[in-house]
């Protein structure tokens, strides 16, 4: 996107007034987002988004410090509904349509984004704070509460702990998109490691649940 587009897309001026803290931080998360998920990481600056926002510099700044950390926010607020974990009658279709999600959105620029925002998190520790809170605490956590109840009714084996099953199931997804492979060589990495991970932990004969 150059800087006539960016021009064109930014935010117009509002009225006099001031507009609520939640308003202005939902414009830049979305500004983010967007740019994050169609270019990646190389054009995002603090201007930049200032600009498609409608806000000051100083405000990001404040709520925002680093670039990184911006950048975390805005992707994971875009996808979040993409993202979201179904809550259905069967936890082995559920997990399949969540890694499939997460598999096609870290197809995206925004997924090589997220890699390169891992990656600087090892030596960023705003961006690692950001990441262990928006990552670890918040997505991990609705997987976590998914799966135990999967458990607690006998869809997953009573054996099996749930915490690390979660890893299991999303670590390979970042180490099969960061090769040099085609994209239908990733889409078949990930039906394969998604049906190959999901059998050992479920109940070979899970209760049959006609709702929830």
């Amino acid at each position: 996107m150059n800087a006539q587009t960016d021009s064109t897309a930014a935010r117009p001026p509002r009225g006099r007034g001031r507009r609520p803290t939640e308003e202005v931080r939902a414009d830049v998360l979305r500004a983010v987002g967007d740019l994050v998920l169609t270019e990646g990481m190389a054009d995002l600056t603090f201007e930049r988004v200032a600009r498609l926002a409608g806000v000051s510099k100083t405000t990001l700044y404040k709520w925002w410090p680093s670039r990184g950390a911006l950048a975390l926010d805005g992707y994971f607020h875009a996808v979040q509904n993409t993202l979201a974990f179904d809550d259905t009658t069967s936890v082995r279709e559920d997990l399949r349509r969540q890694l499939h999600s997460f598999a096609e959105v870290m197809a995206t620029p925004g997924g090589r984004a997220l890699r390169q925002l891992i990656g600087q998190s090892q030596t960023d520790d705003d961006l690692a704070a950001a990441y262990r809170a928006l990552y670890s605490s918040g997505r991990r956590e609705v997987a976590y509460r998914r799966l135990a109840h999967a458990q607690d009714i006998g869809e997953i084996r009573a054996d099996v702990d749930v915490r690390v099953l979660v890893d299991q199931l999303w670590a390979p997804s970042t180490t099969v998109f960061s090769s040099r492979t085609s994209r239908s060589q990733r889409r078949s990495s990930t039906r394969s490691w998604t049906t190959s991970s999901m059998e050992s932990p479920l109940a070979r004969n899970p209760p049959r649940i006609s709702s929830r």
